[in-house]
């Protein structure tokens, strides 16, 4: 179907493909994986023309169904794109028109390749929506893009995309945002696509998704092909150090820590801490950050933030007001980590959005460091802001675009009160702290890599010196080198500032690492919550079944037993590129 020999892609002199080849056969699903600036993208978008205005596309053969791609003009790649090559983006909400809605969006795809009689357009936009798991289809067609979760934006976009019925469809993350439950539909509903003999070209981080989907992997490092061969034989036996690495780095055990363990039910100040330390020493105590007793370890530590019995509800288009929260209790204490998990639309995010006091709650209240935090006028809650932080899932779209990357940190650092001389010393220990170096002081957000740009956002929340971080999808979006490296950065805070954390993801991998605690929550309420390790080996609710079912298998990982760990896991983790971090010795 698609044929690629010596695929080069250059921007000036920088050669960012280099003689890259693969076929993709209909029925059959080819899957590209590698770090990011790997090549991955550029190579997708290559396939259909759209590599970029200053890119030097060239191949000794790129065709499509015998067609030769090289030297269409951009009329031609227009009859292409869409009807016959589907490219699905792994940012919906850039993606999709702001000013129209999901239905307008999905009908201009069917009106353009004219795969409907008009008559016949709405109840197709609706039908494709069923398709890719969005509920309620018919409200949500009248939604507009910012309307809608992550998740479901993503749906919105698949759903575009498959509109026109293309017959290859070049995916480049297309389930990053999704929750687990919806990622196996939108697998499920591209493997049933590949049966029907469409090829897919699927570009991912995620290794589970990969083994669950790809006939065959294709490994990317600095814009070559490393290794490429059946699946299983990638996954289970890799050939390349490169390939070790990125399997290494999947998370599949929790990460070693050690918390400090304060006897106390109150904040202690930093001297009357290191009275006691000096007197007594620490209490603390070596364990994993997922294991069944973890939570016991935290009972004498003062709470950060206490949610009780919160609610929210938010005005339909239909003129309905609908529960985003409904009597949601939840509570993280100092060193502690919370995971909340959940289905797209369960209420994570607005209740996140709670806990950081940017919505307030219709009933219950917030209390941070056990003091008022909901209900209470902006200009009393303004003087403590810096005691809570946020780590959003796209740090570029969080960040002032002319604003240098000493500046992005330097502006948090003020609200601790740090000025001139000292405002610079402080950024450049901060930017240190998350391993960052010195020279990307001067430099834009847009200039850094995906994992550098999620550094500095961590770096901004650590500066104004908060108690909590509210990290939501933190990681979604980073591949799994960068993830572990990051999650291991965020391991080795929490042990060298005592902050607490409650992390939302939809990665059930990652919830089952970092957090000591977890809340489930569906359709607005938390379902089940406990000591994550109990919760995940024997979970009480059906619905926490069913989201520890969904989650794809890989070589030697069980979700909610990761210390089954594989022979080629545990041969291999001292390849891992984070070794350094998880040994301390970074």
């Amino acid at each position: 179907m698609i044929e690629v020999e010596g695929l080069t892609v250059a921007f000036g002199r920088v050669q960012v493909v280099r003689d890259v080849s693969f076929t993709v056969a209909p029925g059959e699903c080819l899957a590209v994986v590698g770090e990011s600036g790997s090549g991955k993208s550029v190579t997708a978008r290559a396939l259909v023309g759209l590599a970029g205005p200053r890119a030097h596309v060239t191949a000794r053969r790129l065709a499509f169904d015998g067609q030769d791609l090289t030297g269409l003009a951009e009329r031609d790649w227009r009859a292409v794109r869409g009807r016959r090559i589907g490219l699905i983006l792994q940012d919906a909400l850039t993606s999709l028109d702001p000013l129209r809605t999901v239905g307008a969006e999905i009908a201009e795809s069917l009106r353009t390749h004219r795969v409907v009689p008009r008559a016949e357009t709405g109840a197709r936009v609706r039908s494709l929506l069923t398709d890719v798991g969005v509920p309620e289809p018919e409200r949500r067609a009248r939604q507009h893009p910012h309307e809608l979760s992550g998740g479901l934006r993503q749906r919105a976009l698949i759903a575009s995309v498959l509109a026109a019925g293309p017959r290859l469809l070049v995916a480049d993350e297309p389930t990053t945002a999704l929750d687990v439950t919806v990622q196996a539909q939108i697998l499920e509903l591209l493997g049933a696509l590949k049966e029907r003999g469409a090829g897919l070209l699927l570009i991912s981080h995620d290794l589970a998704v990969v083994a669950r989907l790809a006939d065959r992997v294709a490994v990317m490092k600095e814009g070559a092909v490393v290794e490429q061969d059946t699946t299983a034989q990638v996954l289970s036996n890799p050939q390349h150090a490169y390939t070790k690495s990125l399997i290494a780095a999947v998370p599949m055990e929790p990460v070693a820590i050690r918390v400090s363990v304060q006897a106390t039910e109150s904040p202690a100040t930093e001297s009357s801490a290191t009275e006691s330390s000096a007197a007594e020493g620490p209490a603390t105590a070596s364990l994993f950050a997922g294991s069944p007793s973890a939570a016991s370890l935290f009972v004498g530590s003062p709470f950060a933030l206490q949610a009780e019995n919160v609610s929210k509800r938010f005005r339909a288009p239909d003129g309905s007001l609908r529960h985003a929260v409904d009597g949601v209790s939840f509570h993280v204490r100092m060193g502690e980590t919370l995971g909340i998990v959940g289905e797209s639309g369960s209420g994570k995010t607005t209740a996140a959005r709670i806990a950081l006091g940017l919505i307030e709650p219709d009933q219950g209240r917030v209390l941070l460091s056990g003091r008022p935090w909901s209900g209470i006028p902006e200009r009393d809650r303004r003087a403590r802001r810096r005691t809570i932080q946020a780590v959003h899932q796209d740090p570029l779209s969080s960040f002032d675009p002319r604003y240098t990357v000493e500046r992005v940190v330097a502006e948090a650092a003020a609200l601790s009160g740090v000025r001139g001389r000292d405002r610079t010393r402080r950024v450049t220990e901060l930017l240190d702290q998350v391993g960052l170096p010195a020279t990307v002081l001067r430099r834009h957000p847009r200039e850094l890599s995906g994992g550098q740009r999620q550094r500095v956002a961590i770096a901004r929340a650590l500066a104004p010196g908060p108690d909590v971080l509210v990290c939501d999808e933190p990681v979604s979006a980073l591949d799994v080198s960068i993830q572990a490296q990051i999650l291991d950065l965020l391991a080795a805070l929490r042990r060298d500032l005592n902050v607490a954390m409650i992390f939302i993801s939809h990665d059930l991998g990652v919830i089952r690492q970092v957090s000591d605690r977890v809340a489930v929550m569906k359709d607005a309420r938390v379902v089940e919550t406990g000591p994550v390790g109990e919760v995940f080996t024997a979970p009480a609710e059906p619905y926490t079944k069913a989201l520890l079912a969904a989650v794809p298998s890989f070589p030697g990982y069980t979700p909610g037993h990761p210390e089954k760990r594989s022979a080629t896991r545990a041969a291999l983790d001292s390849a891992s590129p984070s070794a350094a971090l998880r040994s301390g010795r970074s």
